[in-house]
């Protein structure tokens, strides 16, 4: 069985279901778009809903930025991150609101394992923006969420296929729909206008050498995805540990001894998120 790809697409263009978009989201992407903005214009339209002003400043003095209680203010967040991360987090607190409200824990999980990872080796090898590429690690799978409240019947029945046959969940996308959720990830970026810097890790990360643009960005967010499935951390459709593509592995130049600071760094912050997890599940 397959969906009909293009009335899908459609209904991407009109999705009305994920949190505050396409209100201050939409507001936030022209603004961004508009080489005149200012830090402050994008803070007031943010600040309108303190809800997500809230959010954003927890995210942003967790574990998962390192500015643990130094951001004191969405301007503050803007000057500090830049404009595409805070747009990326406005996204972010909304996904994360869809995945809650859809019992997708195991995947927030899994998805903020990510980042926090992503984040970790971005700054061992000193990239420049690993604010940025924590963002991305934390949308990867933001096409399986849209999957889960779109077209529920055929979830369930990618859900049976990965545990009967033992496939990836994107082999059993696949089969069942006859597309993979980064597909969808891919028509998301497109109808959100996200910059390349998001959109090609997200649409990316299972095949990082289709990269070419945000190469190793793309590199980093496949990398991470892998070393949080074999920790364990979450659960993001299937138990499979995908296999580091090579090429992408040697781009990032990552020796045996800096491997070993990596998965013990995100051994430590992994703790953190768990806390992190566990209080915004509290809150619920």
């Amino acid at each position: 069985m397959s969906v009909d790809k293009e009335a899908l697409r459609a209904r991407m263009k009109g999705l009305k279901n994920v949190p505050t978009l396409p209100g201050v989201f939409d507001k936030i992407s022209l603004l961004v778009k508009n080489p005149d903005t200012s830090a402050e214009d994008i803070a007031a339209v943010i600040s309108s809903d303190q809800a997500l002003s809230a959010k954003i400043l927890r995210v942003v003095n967790s574990a998962l930025h390192g500015f643990p209680g130094r951001i004191s203010s969405v301007t503050h967040a803007l000057i500090i991150l830049g404009f595409d991360v805070v747009q990326g987090l406005v996204l972010s607190t909304s996904v994360f609101d869809m995945m809650i409200s859809k019992g997708m824990h195991g995947l927030w999980a899994h998805s903020l394992g990510c980042a926090v990872t992503a984040g970790v080796i971005a700054r061992k090898i000193e990239h420049p923006n690993p604010e940025e590429i924590s963002i991305a690690a934390l949308l990867h799978d933001i096409g399986k969420v849209i999957m889960k409240t779109e077209l529920p019947q055929e979830v369930d029945r990618i859900d049976e296929v990965v545990k009967d046959k033992e496939i990836s969940i994107s082999e059993a996308e696949e089969q069942v729909i006859g597309l993979t959720h980064t597909t969808i990830g891919r028509w998301l970026c497109e109808e959100w206008y996200l910059p390349y810097k998001l959109t090609e890790p997200i649409v990316y990360h299972h095949k990082p050498t289709m990269s070419t643009v945000v190469e190793v960005p793309t590199a980093i967010v496949h990398v991470a995805d892998s070393l949080v499935k074999a920790n364990g951390f979450g659960f993001s459709g299937d138990n499979l540990v995908p296999e580091i593509n090579m090429k992408a592995w040697e781009k990032l130049e990552i020796s045996d001894l800096l491997l070993e600071e990596i998965i013990k760094e995100m051994v430590d912050q992994l703790l953190d998120a768990e806390d992190f997890l566990s209080s915004d599940n509290a809150d619920k």
